[in-house]
């Protein structure tokens, strides 16, 4: 039984001075980041859209989303391609680091914060030698109420 379906992929990235990761079966493609067509009244977070091979494609910027300050756009700057609720989105990151396979004992549980941090969309964090990773349920993360990018799914 040992490491029968116990150990799962992330990709991770990089949003400030901090990695997380996100499973990497929700990504379709990692692209560079380029302009964006811009769509009036959407969040301050949703860039715009881009066409993707005749597929419109919302883009969202990770660092506006996490209020994680000053957005700049370099030769690193990319932006990852996911296929989330059957809905494809994309997602602006400083950059992506690499793809790691955690086993469960190196995923912890998230730590409970006051009222004013939400966490819901933080599944734990992944403790890899010295380094410590955000690991985000990027599916609850897109398709959330205040996102409004996908449409909500009735169970």
């Amino acid at each position: 039984m040992a490491g029968e379906a116990t150990s799962r992929e992330f990709l991770t990235f990089v949003l400030g001075n901090e990695e997380y990761g996100i499973e990497i079966l929700k990504v379709q493609e990692i692209r560079g980041y380029d302009s964006v067509t811009q769509i009036a009244n959407t969040p301050g977070f949703i860039k715009g859209v881009i066409n993707l091979r005749g597929v419109i494609v919302p883009i969202v910027d990770m660092r506006i989303k996490f209020n994680l300050g000053k957005v700049t756009y370099d030769e690193f700057t990319v932006v990852i391609i996911l296929n989330v609720a059957n809905r494809v989105l994309g997602m602006v990151v400083d950059s992506v680091s690499d793809v790691l396979t955690l086993s469960p004992e190196q995923i912890k549980q998230a730590p409970e914060f006051g009222s004013g941090i939400d966490t819901a969309y933080v599944m734990g964090l992944g403790a890899v030698d010295d380094r410590m990773l955000i690991l985000v349920d990027i599916e609850r993360l897109m398709t959330s109420s205040e996102m409004a990018l996908v449409e909500s799914v009735a169970v």
